[in-house]
């Protein structure tokens, strides 16, 4: 979608970011997870310009929104190019600038174990924490790593058991959970090397 999606006060709004180089079906289920468990009014895929933290140049941002829209059809979710259209380039500077666009609309961050393990690298990440809500998606053997991550480590008390996911939408941050269970085991990496993805 290209421009900002509607969302108006009270709704929540699940946010899965990424390069998205390629989209692939690991993306697809923690979509359908969160939006059950968070139970979640819409879930936006934000395909972003660039990852800051890769070298690694991705694909040119329309063909990743193509292909987006084509490995997903859910009522709830929507593909936007939102930080392509904000100019934002860290993933802080987007949560804040659609905190100042959609007030009163309940923003919760999604990420993988993977990255939460390395969370602290990310710019401003302690902002991040204290000011959204955020959902995170563990293999069974990613667990152990995403518990002691410096992120985990530092916000330990404000972490919420599973059983009380449906309340993390509404809870002021810092909250975090940790989503524990099978998961595909696409990733946007190996699709590439394989050729999948030219």
């Amino acid at each position: 979608m290209l421009g900002h999606p509607f969302a108006i006060p009270g709704i929540t709004v699940g946010l899965l970011g990424g390069s998205f180089d390629p989209p692939h079906e690991g993306h697809v289920h923690v979509t359908k997870e969160a939006i059950k468990i968070f139970n979640l009014s819409k879930l936006w895929w934000l395909v972003s310009p660039k990852n800051p933290l890769k070298k690694i140049i991705p694909s040119e941002i329309d063909k990743r929104n193509l292909a987006a829209k084509k490995i997903i059809n859910h009522p709830s979710v929507i593909i936007s190019d939102l930080e392509n259209n904000l100019k934002t380039k860290y993933t802080a500077e987007t949560l804040l600038k659609l905190k100042n666009l959609y007030p009163g609309v309940k923003f919760v961050w999604l990420m993988g174990a993977d990255n939460f393990v390395n969370f602290h690298y990310w710019y401003n990440w302690n902002w991040i924490m204290n000011n959204i809500p955020i959902g995170i998606f563990a293999r069974s053997n990613e667990q152990v790593k995403a518990g002691l991550s410096l992120a985990a480590s530092k916000y330990k008390k404000h972490r919420i058991p599973i059983e009380k996911s449906l309340l993390l939408p509404h809870l002021k941050p810092p909250v975090w959970t940790l989503i524990i269970g099978p998961m595909k085991k696409a990733s946007s990496t190996s699709l590439r090397q394989k050729g999948v993805w030219p």
